[in-house]
C-alpha cells in the first residue's frame, strides 16, 4: 500500500495582473512545509507536479525545504481550471478589481455559479475542455500513481484538481466538490492511500507545518 500527497500551491498573487507566480508568503508556506517533512524524515519515490508557475515555484520552495533533489514529472493534467473564463462564461462583463471584502465575496459567489454550471454542462467557458475532460486530466495522473508506485508520492497541484480527485475518490455531487474547492487553504496537505485497485482518502486540507501559534498568520485560501 502506498501513500499519496497532494499539496496545493503556496499562497499566489490573487487580485494581481500575473496571478500564477506565489507571492512572498507563498514562498515561505512551502518552506515550512518541506522543513516539516524533512524533520519527519519523509522522502518520495516520485513527484508529479502540473505545468503551472505556482506549482513549480511550490515544489522548489519544498524541495529547498526539505532539501531533496528529485527528477519532477510534468502532468498537465494537473493544471488549474481558467477562473476567469469560468466567470466569464456566466457574467460577460469585467470584474473590479477584488480588492474589498464585497467584490471578494462577489468574485466567488460568480466563480461557484460558474464551475456548478461547468461541471454540470450547461456553459463552455472558452479555451477550456469540458468538465469530463478535466476529470480525465485528473484520474489519469491518479491511475498512474496507483499502477507505477508502492511508496510515498508527491503531488503539487492546485485547488481545482485537488478537491476533484477527493470527489471523484469519494463519489461527491459536483456541488459538494465545489465546497471543497472553496475551502482548500495554501499549501494544504491532502493524503490518499493506495493500492494497485483504487485510492482511499486518509485526510484532507491539513495543515501540519502551520498548526503552532508563531504561523497562524501564515494560514491563507487565495
Amino acid at each position: 500500500m502506498g501513500q499519496l500527497y497532494l499539496v496545493r500551491h503556496g499562497q499566489a498573487s490573487f487580485g494581481e495582473a500575473d496571478y500564477d507566480k506565489l507571492s512572498p508568503l507563498g514562498h515561505q508556506q512551502g518552506r515550512r512545509l518541506g522543513e516539516y517533512w524533512r524533520d519527519k524524515g519523509l522522502q518520495f519515490d516520485a513527484v508529479l507536479t502540473g505545468t503551472l508557475r505556482r506549482h513549480a515555484e511550490t515544489w522548489a520552495a519544498i524541495a529547498a525545504g526539505a532539501k531533496l533533489s528529485q527528477e519532477v514529472t510534468l502532468w498537465p493534467g494537473l493544471n488549474e481550471y481558467d477562473s476567469e473564463a469560468v466567470i466569464g462564461a456566466i457574467h460577460p462583463h469585467p470584474l473590479e478589481k477584488p480588492d474589498t471584502p464585497e467584490l471578494y465575496r462577489h468574485h466567488f459567489r460568480l466563480l461557484r455559479d460558474g464551475l456548478t454550471q461547468w461541471m454540470n454542462g450547461v456553459v463552455s467557458p472558452k479555451g477550456m475542455p469540458s468538465y469530463p475532460e478535466f476529470l480525465a486530466g485528473v484520474t489519469s495522473a491518479l491511475d498512474h500513481v496507483r499502477k507505477n508506485f508502492e511508496g510515498n508520492v508527491l503531488i503539487v497541484s492546485s485547488g481545482g484538481p485537488i478537491s476533484t480527485a477527493v470527489g471523484h475518490v469519494l463519489g461527491t455531487t459536483p456541488e459538494t466538490t465545489i465546497d471543497l474547492n472553496m475551502r482548500i487553504r495554501n499549501s494544504a496537505v491532502t493524503e490518499f492511500v493506495f493500492t494497485p485497485k483504487r485510492h482511499m482518502l486518509l485526510s484532507y486540507n491539513h495543515l501540519p507545518h502551520l498548526d503552532q501559534a508563531e504561523y497562524a498568520k501564515w494560514i491563507t485560501f487565495a
